[in-house]
């Protein structure tokens, strides 16, 4: 019982960032194990075994929601998929908030007063308060946090639940997509808990070699598909901001930890829980970037190559699909490499821009913030001399991943060399980009770009960097990591200033 408190303790105390980093590398390293363990799928067309490195990039990828692949993804078993999709469901951000959430409500219990952790009763802790109105804040913010905690759960519980249904409503009465599926072995159950999973969590695998280009003309299907992908990202503050008011006109017990939960979100510290203002602006954002892809993908691609095939309304449906899609998600109707340079270069700017970046028209009150960092430092005076040296070591994300590219180039340099049309250093430069920005676009792989043919050189439908060594990736393994980890290192996710 003891180690169990002592372990609380650790972690209650413990940088976040390094929590989460664990976390990740636990939860990866698990899976690669379960993956290694399974046996991949064999048909009579299909007896390909993914090297050990392949599987901890898939499995690393899927637990990063980044969906970088360098193996077909229909390689996999049922049994394998299901693991990505375990994997997929717990390194979300919502479900990965919600731990954090479990965290800091028992750091509340535990901190006040500096008290020593060695008791799980709350009401013995608080009793120690020195006065009743600090002890009367201490459980309100304690309850606003546990029901805040229950709501986040049932924000991802009931819109998974949701999707998967619709979309097994939407093939049960669609036979061209069902038709699909069973052309490519997969079962309808296992896809459909997989796909919903990986665009609510903002993933982008899907089971499917091609991804979503075999279900382009299916748009019932990419209409489900769009508010996963932004319920469960970019319009996730402002959708949890709603179901909580929602719930305090319906919930007139919990009135009041509805009303101190919205006027005092800052206060919560919780990363998902903006301000009402901010959240509105957050709204008009995301929807001012979808809209803005929406008319230059329009406007560019229309009649190219890479949307032929479809009609109005398809097109339409298409284009809103990949907008909405660039930022995060990740899933695509098309060969991207078919697109033009001038929306390719658009995708990269999407995918860079944090989930919940917005245009904000505040003022920042500068003088009262460096007042309270002066508090501060007065108090852990040794501790922030650490942090100042530690800071020397701390640059913008965008020089991190010109090193992340310059040690690519260099991993890479034979095949830059001798395949200078493929490992050019635009489609390095996206890859990396869509590793950071754990969103798995990707340029592919086309043989007939090769300036010395390989007889034996074959399309696969998987990333680009399926193509890379071993080296480079496990350099791109480590930019998921830090991609997902990047909110430990950006201010209030507003990356305007790049440098």
């Amino acid at each position: 019982m003891l180690r169990i408190q002592r372990l609380s303790c650790f972690l209650i105390w413990m940088n976040p960032f390094w929590i989460q980093l664990l976390y990740f590398l636990f939860i990866s390293s698990f899976g690669f194990f379960i993956l290694v363990v399974l046996n991949p799928k064999t048909t009579s067309n299909n007896s390909f075994n993914p090297k050990k490195l392949d599987l901890f990039f898939t499995s690393v990828s899927a637990s990063t929601v980044s969906s970088m692949s360098t193996v077909e993804m229909e390689v996999f078993s049922n049994s394998q998929l299901i693991v990505l999709t375990i994997l997929m469901f717990i390194g979300g951000e919502v479900f990965t908030s919600m731990v954090e959430l479990q965290l800091r409500k028992f750091k509340l219990k535990f901190s006040e007063q500096k008290i020593a952790c060695v008791s799980s009763d709350l009401s013995v802790e608080l009793g120690i308060v020195r006065n009743n109105n600090t002890l009367d804040i201490i459980i309100l913010k304690y309850n606003s946090i546990k029901f805040l905690g229950f709501v986040v759960l049932g924000y991802l519980l009931i819109f998974n639940f949701l999707g998967i249904g619709m979309v097994l409503i939407y093939f049960k009465f669609v036979s061209s997509a069902r038709q699909v599926l069973e052309q490519k072995g997969l079962k309808l159950s296992t896809f459909s808990i997989f796909l919903i999973v990986s665009t609510f969590a903002s993933c982008g695998f899907v089971p499917t070699n091609e991804n979503m280009i075999v279900f382009k003309k299916n748009l019932g299907l990419l209409i489900i598909l769009i508010p996963q992908a932004l319920i469960g990202n970019t319009l996730f503050p402002s959708c949890l901001r709603i179901c909580i008011w929602s719930l305090g006109k319906f919930m007139k017990k919990k009135k009041e930890i509805v009303g101190f939960l919205l006027k005092n979100s800052e206060e919560i510290g919780y990363l998902h829980l903006l301000p009402k203002l901010h959240s509105l602006l957050l709204v008009g954002s995301v929807l001012g970037f979808v809209l803005m892809q929406f008319v230059a993908i329009g406007a560019m691609e229309w009649r190219s190559n890479a949307l032929s095939g479809l009609n109005c309304v398809e097109k339409l449906i298409g284009i809103l699909f990949l907008s909405v899609n660039s930022r995060h998600s990740g899933e695509s109707i098309v060969d991207l490499s078919r697109l033009s340079s001038a929306i390719l270069l658009l995708f990269v700017a999407m995918m860079y821009l944090p989930p919940y970046t917005s245009f904000m028209p505040i003022k920042i009150d500068e003088g009262e913030e460096e007042e309270n960092q002066l508090l501060e430092a007065n108090k852990r005076s040794r501790k922030i001399k650490r942090a100042k040296f530690m800071d020397n070591f701390v640059f913008s994300q965008l020089f991190y991943l010109i090193i992340f590219i310059f040690i690519i180039c260099i991993t890479e340099r034979h095949n830059i060399k001798e395949d200078p049309l493929n490992f050019n250093i635009f489609n390095i430069i996206f890859e990396v980009i869509s590793a950071y920005g754990n969103v798995g676009f990707t340029m592919g792989y086309n043989c007939k770009r090769q300036i010395h043919p390989q007889s034996n050189c074959a399309d696969k439908s998987f990333g680009f960097s399926g193509k890379w060594s071993d080296n480079g990736k496990v350099v791109l393994i480590v930019v998921m990591i830090f991609g997902r980890l990047k909110k430990f290192n950006m201010n209030k996710q507003r990356p305007w200033k790049l440098l």
